[in-house]
């Protein structure tokens, strides 16, 4: 069983790209990231460091059953993989103490955590939980307004947004003002405006890849909220998805946000699977006793 890494995002699609293409929805990030990477973006990253990547075999002539992606400095973004790949991949990693943490479906992020734990004396700690969830059958809100996609104009405001965004979620990418460029070029981002033609949310729509696309972030002003705008909004971009070929439109929510959660249900959404955003703190003294929260030990079978 061997992993295989690199930094050429060619070779990764090359290898991998039919493996994350035949699981579009539990490999979701990691097709963003290499269609925002192929687009020339940086999905977030620091430019000045090259994204990173890897495949998975059972052995060497067997189909890839496993990948993952990192844009430095965020954490290792772990696609759908064997639990064994996920604790095996520590071993193919040489900058064990540095890893900023990793996020992936909760099965195969807490089994690399507990690797890198047992190996480094480090601190696991939990940053969000969240669910994936799939479109079924879309039904709007009734909320007066319309959606609209982003313009020029609207540059200084989504900067703002994103960051408030951001800030909420405890992200901190790169060039906040370079996502909002490129995502706008692309027509990725929209925007609901009320009756009054007054801009009061935002969403984000991934390029259609595989056959799927993914909404993120939606973002409404705290002044502005429980008008139902962030499900109008979410709606409305849902049937851009929709029109542009998508079969499958995906979103994540944070687990600890029952309003969201709440929503999306209501305008259709169904609940697909969990995944886990892990961050690690190295400990400089190697402790022999390695810290993991209670939440990472393996759930009852």
């Amino acid at each position: 069983m061997t992993w295989t890494l690199t930094d050429s995002l060619d070779e990764f699609r090359a290898h991998a790209g039919d493996y994350l293409a035949a699981h579009p929805a539990e490999n979701t990030v990691l097709l963003t990231i290499v269609s925002n990477l192929a687009g020339g973006g940086t999905a977030g990253g620091d430019p000045s460091r090259r994204p990173r990547f890897g495949w998975w075999r059972a052995s060497e002539d067997a189909p890839v059953a496993g990948a993952w992606a990192q844009t430095p400095p965020f954490p290792l973004r772990l696609g759908r993989m064997p639990v064994e790949a996920a604790r095996e991949l520590l071993d193919a990693l040489t900058e064990h103490r540095e890893l900023a943490g990793v996020s992936g479906g909760v099965v195969e992020a807490r089994a690399f955590a507990e690797a890198w734990a047992e190996r480094t004396g480090g601190t696991v700690e939990i940053h969000e939980e969240q669910r994936l969830y799939r479109l079924g059958e879309l039904t709007p809100p009734a909320t007066a307004g319309r959606l609209r996609p982003a313009r020029p104009a609207d540059r200084e405001l989504l900067i703002d947004w994103f960051g408030d965004f951001f800030a909420v979620v405890g992200v901190q990418p790169h060039d906040v003002e370079s996502i909002v460029a490129h995502r706008a070029a692309r027509g990725d981002l929209h925007i609901w405006e009320d009756e009054a033609g007054r801009a009061v949310s935002f969403a984000g729509l991934s390029q259609v890849t595989a056959g799927m696309t993914r909404i993120g972030p939606v973002y409404t002003p705290p002044e502005l909220r429980g008008n139902g705008y962030a499900s109008a909004v979410t709606a409305a971009i849902s049937a851009v998805g929709c029109e542009r070929g998508a079969s499958e439109v995906l979103l994540f929510t944070d687990l600890a946000n029952p309003t969201s959660n709440s929503i999306y249900q209501k305008i259709g959404f169904r609940p697909l699977g969990d995944s886990v955003i892990l961050n690690f703190t190295a400990d400089p003294a190697r402790t022999a006793t390695p810290t993991v929260s209670p939440a990472l030990s393996p759930s009852p079978s």
